[in-house]
């Protein structure tokens, strides 16, 4: 949870900071801003939960700030903390939402109160807003997933089944008149870390927001349709039928509607024009090659079209190159010598003319690589049995700037992060209550509703994948995939005893998106499908 203060004095919201036990109210990061305007950038940019503000500020002051909040990010809660015991002052406070007004000099036990009471109130607000969405979802969303469903399967095929044809011919009725089809793909692993950070609790919005405004524009030209790619999730795809020269316009439009609602532009890949249906496929593949050949160190066009002829020639750095000197930069402990050896690393890749989305990609997996083997052949006489690895959020990201080109500094500050936490685990400084291991179990345990990948974990974690598949399965017995859906299906179980749930919504609510995948892996682990075991808690309480 995040919290702004707004105050044009320094000393008081350094006392603000001082006085407020932020640890206990949940609160993890801690914005300031000097006036109203500086504010409302900040409440743009970062979304802070919890706002307080002064009154008397020069430029934008609190009473404007107020009405802006009122209007813009009316689910924040604000606290005015004030030097005036002024009545017009309490009234503009209340009528524009604010939940209290606090008096300075400010009393520590005053100002806690107020920020428990704003945070318990926001959580319960968020809570009832996420059961809403939550419905909203559920009465919109099963028809898109079955369209996501079979346009997935479209363009997975080498040759499209005559089943997934019919079917979506059913659901499409234009789409029988299409002869040939281009397709264009997006990806939100190609979106910056601002972006990411404002939608990390809620993924979902995020595409659910990035599809309509697709599908607005492309409806009203009745030419194309837009989707979530089910089997590469972080992508959304876009069809267009016949008219290849004037998808071009289409996805300036879609561009548009992105930066006034997200203020960002995406990159689209694009393929070439082919016969529809039986070579979407071909036009899906060439699609995603040109959003991942993309050249990420200059280029002005967000649209990117068959690259391989510029990127036949690239020859890229190899990371095992530095290994030895990135393992010594870990172990040293050292900012400044990480700092060194990443400034030499990234001096060559500066170079480069050329490099791709795609290469960036490929040297995390080296990373997870090297890792892996300095782990197996570390310092200590014996496998360490206790890690502590640094936690971030955006490991899993690519390093790039609101543009969607490369940005250095955010490499590098991931990178330092990489080898910090390399180092950390290598010296084994830290104990059994830190053990990765169970970091990651009590993970999976909290997010078990959430999309889990092992790859998102071993991001998160800063391990590699084969290091968290080895020991999960040697510390608990079981994979880590099993672990998770051992957890989903308890969760099931207990859902499936109130008989006005639906098991597509039960499967939702345990992290399946597909009613029928969930059925297949619950008989698996209970030797009977959902249906069954509902039907068997009936009787047993009937009798």
């Amino acid at each position: 949870m995040r919290a702004l203060i707004v105050d044009d004095e320094k000393h008081v919201r350094d006392a603000i900071r001082l006085l407020v036990d932020w640890d206990k109210h949940g609160i993890d990061e801690v914005l300031e801003a000097e006036d109203g305007i500086k504010a409302a950038e900040i409440v743009i940019e970062s979304s802070p939960q919890i706002i307080m503000t002064d009154m008397r500020m020069p430029g934008q002051d609190g009473a404007q700030l107020l009405k802006w909040l009122h209007t813009n990010a009316p689910d924040s809660k604000v606290i005015v903390i004030s030097g005036y015991d002024n009545f017009e002052l309490v009234r503009h406070t209340i009528r524009y939402g604010g939940m209290d007004y606090i008096l300075k000099p400010v009393e520590a036990e005053a100002v806690n109160e107020a920020i428990a009471r704003a945070v318990t109130t926001w959580r319960s607000q968020e809570e009832e807003r996420q059961r809403r969405f939550k419905q909203s979802i559920e009465m919109n969303q099963m028809k898109p997933l079955y369209h996501d469903k079979l346009l997935s399967e479209l363009i997975m095929e080498d040759s499209a089944k005559d089943s997934v044809l019919t079917q979506l011919q059913a659901e499409f009725p234009y789409l029988k008149l299409a002869q040939s089809v281009t397709v264009a793909v997006m990806s939100t692993h190609q979106l910056d870390d601002a972006i990411v950070r404002k939608y990390e609790y809620n993924r979902e919005l995020l595409f659910f927001t990035l599809i309509n405004i697709c599908n607005d524009f492309l409806k009203k030209q009745g030419k194309g349709i837009a989707f979530r790619h089910l089997e590469r999730l972080d992508e959304i795809v876009i069809l267009y039928w016949d008219d290849q020269d004037a998808l071009n316009t289409a996805l300036r439009n879609i561009n548009e509607g992105i930066t006034i609602t997200l203020h960002r532009r995406m990159h689209f890949g694009v393929g070439s024009l082919h016969v529809f249906p039986n070579k979407a496929a071909a036009s899906y593949h060439e699609a995603r090659q040109s959003l991942w050949h993309r050249n990420l160190l200059h280029g002005d066009s967000y649209i990117h079209r068959d690259i391989r002829t510029e990127t036949a020639q690239f020859k890229p750095l190899r990371l095992k190159a530095y290994q030895e000197k990135f393992r010594l930069a870990a172990l040293s402990g050292s900012l400044d010598q990480m700092s060194s050896v990443l400034d030499e690393w990234m001096a060559q890749a500066k170079q480069l003319d050329f490099l791709t989305p795609e290469q960036l990609d490929q040297w995390n997996t080296e990373w997870d690589w090297l890792l892996e083997q300095w782990i197996e052949d570390g310092p200590l006489e014996n496998e360490p049995e206790h890690e502590s690895i640094i936690h971030s959020e955006l490991t899993g990201w690519l390093p790039l700037g609101e543009d969607g080109l490369l940005s250095f500094p955010k490499w590098k500050e991931q990178w330092t992060k990489r080898l910090q936490a390399a180092g950390k685990m290598l010296t084994n400084v830290h104990g059994k209550e830190n053990h990765v291991i169970f970091d990651i179990a009590r993970y999976v345990e909290r997010n078990y509703h959430e999309d889990i990948s092992l790859q998102d974990i071993a991001s998160r974690f800063y391990l590699s994948r084969e290091y968290i598949s080895r020991k999960f399965k040697q510390q608990f017995g079981v994979t880590l995939s099993d672990y998770l859906g051992n957890i989903r299906i308890e969760k099931a179980k207990v859902l499936l005893l109130n008989p006005q749930l639906r098991i597509s919504q039960i499967a939702e609510m345990v992290g399946y998106q597909d009613e029928k995948y969930f059925s297949k892996v619950f008989k698996k682990i209970e030797g009977i499908t959902p249906n069954d075991f509902r039907k068997q808690s009936h009787s047993l309480t009937q009798e």
